[in-house]
């Protein structure tokens, strides 16, 4: 899907096969102009599984030899907020909606100067529920007292999955947003429908098109998270989900109409359970690499 953007939209970004030499790795970081710290993620996924930052040869040697599937390297943006935006237009219109905006806070811990590492995990609402999988991602540091006001990221992954934290912008959208990805949406053939993630500066530029980064947008797979951590109630969110597929159930009847016929009941089961398949694969990698 970075092949549909414009390469100033994205970060520096190539694809590693499991097989591949390290000298082949080391070229595509050269010719990318990639440097550490970069970010790996598999080709297909999704939950924030086998997300990592790789800080050194080291961490990369080692999450190459554990990735069992085909992966991302994308170099690492340091813009200070990621956000979500839900994203809708029917082929036959030339303006959009956008139906969610939300700041993703990745999971983490402020020191106090006199708590350890673990201390702070423990007091964490949803980091003490993942107590074992950030032992084994940050027991070097696990019994280190953080220094007053120091900032430390127990996972990137900005997704709920993993710990993040969502705040509702919907307060934020207008019509410099929608133009705004109106303009993107249009730029790529046949995009209807789907969920931005993005590293800006702030929510001014980005209505103006300017200190943003595009890490990735996915398409009738993609869930509206907006209703997570963001007072909706349990039929609040499943109005939301219908919603959507409502609008999906559209844009795909339209699309039909025009010869995109849907996969047949078979193809579409096939493929549900080898997706299966490929995240169990996955969740047995990641938890490996630790």
């Amino acid at each position: 899907m970075y092949d549909l953007l414009p390469t100033a939209f994205y970060p520096p970004t190539f694809n590693v096969l499991p097989g591949e030499s390290l000298e082949e790795i080391n070229k595509k970081l050269r010719d990318a102009n990639i440097i550490y710290p970069f970010i790996v993620k598999p080709e297909i996924g999704g939950q924030g599984i086998l997300f990592r930052k790789i800080d050194n040869e080291t961490e990369l040697l080692h999450y190459h030899s554990k990735v069992p599937v085909e992966y991302i390297v994308q170099q690492l943006i340091h813009y200070p907020m990621e956000v979500s935006v839900f994203y809708i237009r029917h082929p036959r219109e030339a303006k959009g909606i956008v139906t969610g905006f939300l700041h993703k806070i990745p999971l983490q811990v402020t020191g106090d100067g006199k708590r350890t590492l673990e201390e702070l995990i423990l007091m964490h609402p949803k980091g003490k529920k993942r107590i074992g999988e950030l032992y084994s991602k940050h027991k070097e540091r696990w019994t280190d007292v953080l220094p007053v006001g120091e900032k430390y990221m127990l996972s990137y992954a900005a997704n709920h999955n993993r710990g993040a934290h969502f705040l509702d912008l919907k307060e934020h959208i207008d019509d410099k947003l929608v133009n705004i990805f109106d303009k993107i949406s249009l730029s790529i053939n046949d995009f209807f429908y789907g969920r931005y993630d993005i590293m800006c500066s702030n929510i001014s530029d980005l209505k103006e098109g300017r200190n943003f980064s595009i890490l990735e947008f996915n398409g009738c797979g993609a869930e509206p998270n907006h209703f997570y951590d963001t007072g909706y109630s349990l039929s609040g969110a499943y109005k939301e989900i219908l919603k959507h597929w409502k609008a999906l159930y559209r844009i795909s009847k339209h699309n039909a109409s025009l010869g995109h016929k849907p996969w047949p009941w078979q193809k579409g089961r096939k493929f549900l359970r080898n997706a299966a398949k490929n995240i169990a694969v996955m969740k047995a990698a990641d938890k490996e690499i630790g």
